[in-house]
């Protein structure tokens, strides 16, 4: 029955993101204002979370929200699915993500990537990726936008134990703001390798912040240890 219902959730997400194909028009001829997309973008995302929840009976939970910082700031945040790509358009409506250009190639999502607007870089670019990256993240926070990144690079199981990419040590630095790291357990629901979408309840966790200001060894130490601490007690509560 549960993987009936994931395959009704999978034909149900077409048909929704099918529905937004004369919005995106509509925005397109008004010049697609960066507001009026990210709004729609929130709209599209939430109509997904309500039907994971009534469909395949997988909701969330956010822990530790004391935590979030009063400014914007760098967040990070392990990944083991899809579903925290589109939570987070929810969690923080005006984040801008790091993503990779591979994304461009999702029908409408690629749409919104691109006006909302999302920080896409061609990993294969190397340094090239990383300067750009480091200078929209800079134009994001100045216009009071938060920057979310997953150092990770790619989805990941949830055994997997955290392993940070190069690049976020640099934009740590650059940026100069207080890092929240973000936990999730996405992947004991949907995740790769799965055949089909779990029910139950994703854990959010905003940890202790990280301040800025930290040599790159120390900062990359404390973040993974955060993560990796958080995914081990998830790990271990779900075998």
């Amino acid at each position: 029955m549960q993987r009936v219902r994931s395959t009704l959730f999978d034909l149900l997400l077409a048909l929704w993101t099918g529905l937004f194909v004369p919005v995106l028009a509509i925005l397109w001829l008004c010049g697609s204002p960066g507001r009026g997309v990210r709004l729609t973008s929130r709209v599209w995302a939430h109509g997904i979370l309500v039907s994971l929840k009534w469909l395949v009976g997988l909701t969330y939970i956010e822990r530790g929200q004391h935590n979030i910082p009063d400014e914007p700031c760098l967040i990070i945040a392990n990944h083991q699915s899809t579903w925290e790509t589109l939570a987070f358009l929810i969690l923080f409506p005006d984040v801008a993500i790091v993503a990779k250009q591979e994304l461009l190639t999702i029908p409408v999502f690629a749409w919104f990537l691109r006006k909302s607007p999302m920080i896409l870089i061609d990993r294969e670019s190397g340094s090239k990726a990383v300067r750009k990256m480091v200078e929209e993240s800079q134009a994001a926070l100045a216009q009071g936008r938060s920057v979310l990144i997953f150092p990770e690079g790619t989805r990941k199981l949830a055994s997997e134990p955290i392993e940070f990419k190069r690049g976020v040590e640099l934009l740590y630095a650059k940026l100069d703001r207080p890092v929240l790291p973000v936990a999730l357990n996405s992947g004991h629901f949907w995740g790769p390798g799965r055949p089909y979408k779990r029910a139950g309840t994703i854990s959010v966790s905003y940890l202790d912040p990280i301040p800025p200001g930290l040599a790159a060894r120390e900062f990359m130490r404390q973040a993974e240890q955060l993560l990796e601490a958080e995914r081990r007690a998830s790990w271990l509560q779900a075998a």
